[in-house]
C-alpha cells in the first residue's frame, strides 16, 4: 500500500510518501521544508510565524513529494497526519490539507501522535523486524524527555520524564547563553567536539551539576543545568574572561552533564525493567556523543538487548516517521475500524497537548 503523511508539529513542513510490503517501509519521497533560518533572528520558534510558512509552503512540498514519489493522489491509499502534541497554529495546516485531501479523493485518514512517529522512526530501517519487545525507548527532543516502556506495538508506559526543561530545549538555552545561534544541539555538539580533540588541559577548572541523577525514580530535570551554565558565564564575565574562548570548554562541559543524566537514568530504568531492545528517538537522538555513550554503556552492561537509533535523517521532524507510526497503527486494526478511518475528515482532532 502507499502512504501519504504530513508533519507541521513546530518548524518543518513534511511530506512523505512510503510504499509498504509486509513488514518493510520504502520511503519513496521525504521532502521537507526548514524555516530554521527564519526563527533564528528570534532565538526559537514563533508558532504564527511557522503557520504562516507552513500556509505558503505546504502545497509545493506536497507536489515535490509526489513528483519524487512518481505518484498521483488517487494512488495513495492511506492519508496520516501528526495531530499533536506541537504549535496549534502550525498543527492546524497540516491537519486541515490532510482532511482536505482525505475528503476530496475518498482516502481514509489516521491521526498520528508526534511522540509515537519518533519512536517509530527506528522502524523505517530494514533491520526493523529484529526490534523486539519488551522494549525501552529513550526520546530526547526540544518538547520531550521521556523513557517509555512498550510492550508490544502502541502500548506504551511512560516511566519517567522531564520535570521541567527537555533536554533540547536545554541545549537551546545553553547555546543562546553562550552566544552560540539557534537552533542549540548541533552547534554544542560541534564546539564540543572541538574541545574533545584537544591535546592540552584547560586552565579553568569546570564542572557542571547532574540533576536528579540520583533521586529514587526515572525523571529528569535540565532547568538547573542550564541556570549553572548561566551563573558560571557570569562568575567568568566578573573574571573579564572572554567567553567566546570558552566556548569549546563550557559546550563540552553542558553536553557531558546533559548526557551523563541521560544515560545513567536509562542505565537504571534498564536495571529494573527487563527489556529485548533499546530505541533511541527524538531530535536529540543525532548527538554522535550520546549514541557512542548509550551504546557502550548498555553493550557494556547489557550485552543481550539490541540497540537501535534511527537513521539520522530521520531524527529531526519528519513525516516518513509518521508514515512508519500509520503503517503499523493500520495492521493493528480490524476491517471494520478501517472503514471508519474514511470519515475521519471531519472527526479528526488537533491537540497541542495529546497525551501519548
Amino acid at each position: 500500500m502507499y502512504i501519504l503523511s504530513i508533519e507541521t508539529s513546530c518548524d518543518e513542513t513534511a511530506i512523505s510518501i512510503v510504499e509498504t510490503k509486509n513488514k518493510t517501509i520504502k520511503v519513496l519521497s521525504n521532502i521537507i521544508s526548514s524555516q530554521i533560518k527564519l526563527h533564528a533572528q528570534w532565538g526559537g520558534v514563533v508558532p504564527n510565524l511557522a503557520a504562516r510558512e507552513h500556509l505558503k509552503n505546504i502545497l509545493p512540498v506536497l507536489k515535490k513529494a509526489l513528483k519524487k514519489a512518481k505518484k498521483n493522489l488517487p494512488e495513495i491509499d492511506l492519508i496520516s497526519v501528526t495531530h499533536g502534541p506541537g504549535l496549534i497554529p502550525a498543527l492546524l495546516i497540516g491537519t486541515s490539507t490532510a482532511k482536505t485531501l482525505a475528503y476530496y479523493w475518498q482516502k481514509p485518514l489516521l491521526g498520528i501522535h508526534h511522540i509515537e512517529g519518533h519512536i517509530y522512526a527506528n522502524f523505517l530501517d530494514t533491520k526493523n523486524c529484529e526490534i523486539k519487545f519488551p522494549l525501552l525507548a529513550l526520546v530526547v527532543s526540544g518538547g520531550h524527555t521521556q523513557l517509555i516502556l512498550m510492550s508490544d506495538h502502541f502500548q506504551y508506559q511512560i516511566i519517567g520524564e522531564t520535570q521541567d526543561d527537555a533536554v533540547g530545549e536545554a541545549f537551546d538555552k545553553v547555546a543562546r547563553i553562550l552566544n552560540l545561534g539557534y537552533p542549540g544541539g548541533p552547534i554544542i555538539s560541534q564546539k564540543a567536539q572541538e574541545f574533545s580533540k584537544r591535546k592540552e588541559l584547560s586552565q579553568h577548572s569546570i564542572e557542571f551539576p547532574r540533576p536528579m541523577l540520583h533521586s529514587n525514580n526515572f525523571n529528569f530535570s535540565f532547568s538547573g543545568l542550564k541556570t549553572a551554565v548561566l551563573y558560571q558565564v557570569k562568575k567568568l564575565e566578573k573574571e573579564n574572561v572572554s567567553i567566546s574562548s570558552l566556548q569549546p570548554l563550557l559546550a563540552y562541559k553542558f553536553q557531558e552533564a546533559a548526557v551523563d543524566v541521560l544515560v545513567q537514568k536509562t542505565l537504571k530504568a534498564l536495571r529494573k525493567y527487563s527489556v529485548k531492545s533499546f530505541l533511541l528517538a527524538g531530535g536529540v537522538s543525532a548527538n554522535k556523543y550520546l549514541r557512542k555513550n548509550l551504546k557502550e554503556k548498555i553493550s557494556q552492561e547489557f550485552p543481550s538487548i539490541r540497540i537501535f537509533f534511527p537513521s539520522l535523517q530521520y531524527t529531526g521532524d519528519n513525516a516518513s516517521m509518521i508514515a512508519s507510526a500509520a503503517f503499523y497503527r493500520w495492521k493493528s486494526l480490524p476491517t471494520s475500524k478501517r472503514k471508519t478511518l474514511f470519515q475521519n475528515w471531519k472527526k479528526l482532532k488537533t491537540e497541542a497537548n495529546l497525551k501519548l
